[in-house]
């Protein structure tokens, strides 16, 4: 009988011992920052830029970019960047990388549409050498985020040194009091094939791990972020050899990087599709400080990538692929060719 009502007592203390640190954790809030990516896919205005190969983009060219089909890409991009993230935050993430922006003018107009005015975006912008005249950028929401310093960083090879090609961009700011380092890329494409291509992004790989490498170097605990169009995918060597990139948290050594999108890319899931195979050339990568169980300062939650129904292709030869502003040369009032990926950073208030 003794036994019994002891069990019984133990197992209800056992109970309520459960259900008050459950409480406990329910009552708990945090603060949510969402950092994304999102190649535009040609955000050109329809100015006449002599020095660079904009001239696809122009009203009397090829594709009859006009004023008005201009203004359907900026709200269609608007509306894509307002709904980033928007299952725990609202009015569009609150740091983006872009990417295929002509020039600052067009993310100026871009942050004005009705979607993102109130958001209050501000922008980090530096021409590029890019023979097209695309580069990449940054805007952020100027409420939560606070920049401390920015630099730009040209892209040269040894092997080719006529080639002209976008840099990388590094922006450092405040989340709170917390210290974040965001680097944002657009590798070299995979024009002429892959294995031809490849040593050119190999390069790219090895000036963004410099750059990484350079803020270790200041703060061996740096929180960072590096973001872009690698047009490689998480398991290729400019990513695995030259950037120090790993899928799998154990099997990070002392300076390596996280790609929380490799096992989600190893499952055939991915941002762009060609000849009706995927490839995840939009990643968001992390340092390990990023990845502390420690939520009294801002660290790495979970990923996604942001594909809502308007953004796909419901029909014909490409259904299913993101609908992009063009199929070949025919107008489709669609958003991208990439659907833009997202991480959440959370925080104990």
């Amino acid at each position: 009988m003794f036994k019994n009502n002891f069990r019984t007592t133990v197992l209800i203390l056992s109970l309520v011992f459960i259900s008050f640190f459950s409480v406990t954790a329910q009552k708990k809030q945090y603060k949510i920052r969402c950092v994304a990516f999102y190649n535009l896919e040609n955000l050109f205005d329809t100015i006449d830029s002599p020095d660079t190969y904009d001239y696809e983009f122009l009203p009397d060219g090829k594709k009859a970019w006009t004023s008005k089909r201009y203004h359907k890409k900026l709200h269609n991009m608007a509306e894509v960047i307002s709904q980033i993230g928007d299952e725990y935050v609202k009015g569009g993430p609150h740091i983006l990388g872009i990417s295929e922006i002509e020039n600052r003018s067009v993310v100026e107009d871009l942050i004005k549409e009705p979607q993102l005015i109130k958001s209050n975006y501000g922008i980090i912008h530096y021409d590029s050498p890019d023979e097209r005249g695309i580069d990449v950028g940054l805007i952020y929401r100027k409420d939560f985020f606070k920049i401390l310093h920015t630099s730009y960083h040209n892209l040269h090879f040894d092997f080719d040194p006529k080639d002209k090609t976008r840099g990388q961009l590094v922006v450092t700011g405040l989340f709170d009091e917390d210290t974040l380092n965001i680097i944002v890329n657009h590798w070299p494409s995979r024009g002429g094939g892959q294995k031809a291509s490849e040593p050119k992004r190999n390069a790219a790989g090895d000036l963004t791990r410099h750059l990484v490498d350079s803020i270790f170097a200041l703060n061996k605990n740096a929180k960072i972020i590096v973001m872009g169009d690698l047009n490689d995918n998480p398991d290729n060597a400019s990513v695995v050899k030259h950037l120090r990139a790993k899928g799998y948290v154990k099997k990070l050594k002392d300076g390596d990087l996280y790609s929380p999108f490799y096992k989600v890319y190893k499952k055939g899931v991915g941002t762009t599709a060609y000849r009706d195979a995927w490839s995840f050339f939009d990643q968001i990568i992390l340092s390990q400080p990023l990845l502390s169980d420690n939520r009294a300062n801002f660290v790495y939650w979970k990923a996604g990538i942001c594909r809502k129904k308007f953004m796909i292709q419901q029909e014909g030869r490409f259904k299913g692929y993101p609908k992009r502003t063009f199929s070949f040369d025919l107008f489709q009032n669609g958003y991208s060719d990439h659907f833009p990926t997202y991480i959440y950073l959370i925080k104990e208030k």
